[in-house]
C-alpha cells in the first residue's frame, strides 16, 4: 500500500469519526453513504480500489431486544382500547406476526379447520403457516363478530385498504403510556416476547426459525442470548460461597494514639 493511499484511508477514518461524533448519525445512516461512495468510485468511475480499505464502514452495534414477560405482555393488551388494534397486537403476539403480516390477513387466511394461519408474501416475498391459538381463534371469532370482515380482515379507514401499521403502531404507544411498563414497547416487541417464550417452553429453535420466517438460523439464533432458561440455567458464583453476603457495616473501632 503506498504512502498516498495509506493517508486517504486515515483520513477517511478520521472523517467518519467525526462526522459520528458531531452530527450525531446512526450507524446505518453512515453506511448508506459509504455505500453511495464506493458505488461511485467503483462503478461509476471503475477505479480498482480495495473499498474495504479506501472507504471503511462502521461496525453496527449488536443490541438485544428487551422482552416482556407473560405477565406485561396481557397488562399490555389490556390497556389496548380499541378492540381492532387489540385484536392485531393480540395476533402479532399469538403467532409471532410482522405488524405488516397482521395488517394484511385476510378472512380465508384464517383456517379454523386446520389451526393454522397462511401467512401471505411476507418479509422476502415468501409464504408461510403459523400456528392458530384456539384463544386466538377466539378473539378473531368475537371481532368477526362485530365487525363481518370482507376483503381484509383488519380494515382500514378507505374503503378496500387494510388498516396501516402505522395507525396501530401509534395505538400501541397510546396503551403503553396507560399501562406504565418502564420497557420500551413496540408491535415488533410482542414478535420478540413470541420467540423467547416458546424458547424458553423448550420450542426448538429450528422450528421458531420457521414460524418467524427467518431466511437464518443465525438470525433466529439471538434468542439464546435472551431465553431465561439458557441465560439462567447456570448458577452463579455467588449462590456458592459458603455464606450470603452480609449488608451490614460493622462499626469502625476507634483509632488509638
Amino acid at each position: 500500500m503506498t504512502s498516498l493511499r495509506r493517508r486517504m484511508i486515515e483520513d477517511m477514518q478520521i472523517r467518519n469519526l467525526a462526522v459520528n461524533t458531531e452530527k450525531k448519525l446512526s450507524t446505518g445512516s453512515i453506511t448508506i453513504a459509504i455505500s453511495a461512495l464506493r458505488f461511485l468510485y467503483g462503478v461509476t468511475l471503475k477505479k480498482d480500489w480495495s473499498f474495504r480499505d479506501l472507504i471503511p464502514a462502521p461496525k453496527a452495534p449488536k443490541k438485544l431486544p428487551v422482552i416482556l414477560s407473560p405477565e406485561e405482555v396481557l397488562q399490555f393488551l389490556d390497556c389496548v382500547r380499541s378492540r381492532k388494534h387489540r385484536a392485531i397486537l393480540t395476533t402479532c403476539y399469538a403467532a409471532g406476526l410482522r405488524i405488516s403480516e397482521a395488517v394484511a390477513l385476510t378472512p380465508p387466511t384464517v383456517d379454523s379447520k386446520r389451526m393454522v394461519i397462511r401467512v401471505e408474501q411476507g418479509k422476502g416475498r415468501r409464504d408461510r403457516y403459523v400456528m392458530l391459538s384456539p384463544k386466538l381463534l377466539e378473539v378473531l371469532r368475537a371481532w368477526w363478530r362485530v365487525e363481518k370482515p370482507k376483503d381484509w380482515l383488519f380494515s382500514g379507514d378507505f374503503p378496500g385498504r387494510h388498516i396501516t401499521r402505522f395507525a396501530v403502531e401509534k395505538e400501541c404507544q397510546k396503551a403503553h403510556r396507560i399501562c406504565k411498563i418502564s420497557k420500551p414497547i413496540t408491535p415488533h416487541s410482542l414478535r420478540h416476547a413470541f420467540a423467547v417464550h416458546l424458547l424458553e417452553q423448550g420450542t426448538d429453535i429450528r422450528t421458531i426459525q420457521l414460524l418467524l420466517g427467518h431466511r437464518s438460523l443465525a438470525t433466529t439464533a439471538k434468542y439464546l442470548r435472551i431465553a431465561t432458561s439458557k441465560v439462567c440455567s447456570t448458577s452463579s458464583p455467588l449462590d456458592l460461597l459458603p455464606r450470603p453476603v452480609s449488608m451490614e457495616i460493622k462499626p469502625k473501632p476507634p483509632e488509638h494514639f
